[in-house]
């Protein structure tokens, strides 16, 4: 093939789960519900985490941009997906395609760096709580997040540049309710050997090197839990980083299934429903995780609900 532009695809056809259709309205129900317990849950811990002086802390100002990521990532994709459940147009544009890649790509990759600083910001108060305040500054916490949206920023870009350039002839079904990266590589009629490879190597390294941060981070925070005297003394310290040691195991086992293998490995029913875990439910889950397994976010509710209840 010449290496002039031979994309004539103008618009994809995202199947779905139309192969069930007499699931149509109960899935857009459960998504839905899903979605907007996403929306609910994430927002009230940003409006929680910013409204109350208590958790005005180096650890609460990244559980509140992780919350910004979990809504950014799954509007990328619910919107479309509930959308194809209610009408009879299951298409999407290639533009339309290429920004809710781009979008996802972003947060997802994003989420995954920030979730490598909090296991650093963990770190830093349990082995150095004496010097806690002082290395996690405002400015560091600052440079930190924006080097987390940085590289989510630069992969995000790579990914589109390399996928999106490549030339789709048709046909133009996407099987997969939103455009993630191996369905739109099995659509297109170019030679996709240099995608794959870059796809594989910079979705292993980047998840691969966050997991390291994290793994090397928990195992000095083991460490130092260990060398505690006292149960309480231990438990209190592992409380601490219980919720965020959760939501990494959740997320960073499903990335990894999902993309830091071969792609000849790739089952599209499977991936469907991985895809949904970690699209939609792994937002719905962090704040429910970080609001029922830690006390600072128990105890900031209950100060809201006294104040409510001595206005009225």
């Amino acid at each position: 093939m010449s290496p002039q532009n031979h994309t004539t695809v103008t618009e994809f056809i995202l199947v779905g789960f139309m192969d069930y259709p007499q699931l149509q309205i109960p899935l857009f129900i459960l998504f839905l519900g899903i979605y907007l317990t996403t929306l609910v849950g994430n927002l009230g811990l940003i409006i929680l985490t910013s409204t109350d002086p208590h958790l005005h802390t180096p650890m609460y100002f990244f559980l509140r941009n992780l919350s910004v990521i979990d809504i950014g990532y799954s509007s990328a994709i619910a919107p479309k997906l509930l959308a194809t459940f209610v009408s009879e147009n299951k298409c999407i544009s290639f533009t339309g395609c290429t920004v809710q890649f781009f979008f996802f790509c972003l947060f997802v990759t994003t989420e995954g760096c920030l979730l490598a600083v909090m296991a650093y910001d963990r770190f830093t108060a349990i082995c150095n709580p004496l010097l806690y305040i002082v290395v996690m500054s405002k400015k560091l916490c600052t440079l930190l997040v924006i080097s987390a949206y940085t590289c989510g920023f630069a992969s995000s870009t790579v990914h589109t540049i390399f996928i999106f350039r490549l030339n789709f002839c048709g046909p133009n079904i996407i099987n997969h309710f939103f455009c993630d990266v191996p369905p739109m590589l099995k659509l297109s009629c170019s030679d996709t050997h240099v995608t794959r490879t870059l796809h594989f190597i910079i979705s292993a390294i980047i998840a691969l090197t966050t997991f390291l941060i994290v793994l090397i981070s928990y195992v000095a925070i083991v460490f130092a839990i260990l060398r505690i005297h006292s149960a309480q003394g231990r438990y209190k310290a592992f409380s601490t980083c219980a919720s965020h040691l959760t939501a990494v195991i959740i997320f960073f086992g499903t990335i990894i299934f999902m993309y830091v293998r071969p792609g000849s490995s790739f089952s599209t029913d499977q991936d469907k429903i991985v895809s949904v875990f970690y699209t939609l439910v792994i937002s719905l889950l962090n704040p429910l995780i970080y609001s029922l397994r830690n006390k600072d976010v128990k105890d900031a509710v209950g100060r809201i609900i006294n104040r409510v209840t001595f206005l009225k």
